[in-house]
C-alpha cells in the first residue's frame, strides 16, 4: 500500500521539481482529474516554484472550444517564450 500511495500522487514528489511548470486543464477531465492538478500546483506554489494553472471550463482532456485550443496553443507559446532562454 505504501508504495501505491507514493505512485499515485506525484504531488508528494514535488520538492524534486525545479522547472516553471505551467498547467493546461479542462475543468471535466477524468484521465487527469483537475483535483490532482491542483493539488500539484499548489504544492509548487508552496515551494516557490513558478507555475501557472489555468482551468477550461466544460471540457474534458482533448479541448474542443475553438477559443480555448487558440489560447492553450498562445499560452504555450508565451510559456515558452518566458522561459526558454536563446
Amino acid at each position: 500500500p505504501e508504495l501505491w500511495l507514493r505512485l499515485s500522487y506525484p504531488f508528494l514528489h514535488a520538492d524534486r521539481i525545479k522547472t516553471p511548470t505551467l498547467f493546461l486543464c479542462g475543468e471535466s477531465d477524468f484521465n487527469v482529474p483537475l483535483l490532482n492538478t491542483e493539488q500539484m500546483y499548489q504544492a509548487l506554489r508552496s515551494l516557490g516554484i513558478s507555475t501557472e494553472l489555468v482551468i477550461y471550463p466544460g471540457q474534458f482532456h482533448d479541448l474542443k472550444k475553438p477559443s480555448y485550443i487558440i489560447d492553450r496553443y498562445k499560452r504555450y507559446l508565451d510559456w515558452y517564450a518566458k522561459w526558454i532562454k536563446r
